[in-house]
């Protein structure tokens, strides 16, 4: 069964690597040099964390808002 999950991306300054972590779900983040790299990793951590089962998420990925300040 193939299930999708919506990662967060970012990327830090400091090491320019991309890093991705999935709201509510424990454990699933990871980083890469490319986009590509990062995918892969998540894909991996997530696949190893779903062997001790469905994990009960405790939040749930919305989007994004752009607020604006005077």
């Amino acid at each position: 069964m193939m299930r999708s999950y919506t990662a967060v991306v970012e990327r830090c300054p400091d090491t320019r690597l991309y890093v991705g972590y999935v709201p509510g779900f424990p454990g699933a983040h990871s980083q890469g040099d490319t986009l590509e790299e990062l995918n892969e990793n998540l894909r991996e951590v997530i696949a190893m964390l779903l062997d001790d089962g469905e994990p009960v998420l405790d939040g749930e990925y919305v989007g994004t808002q752009v607020v604006v300040v005077a």
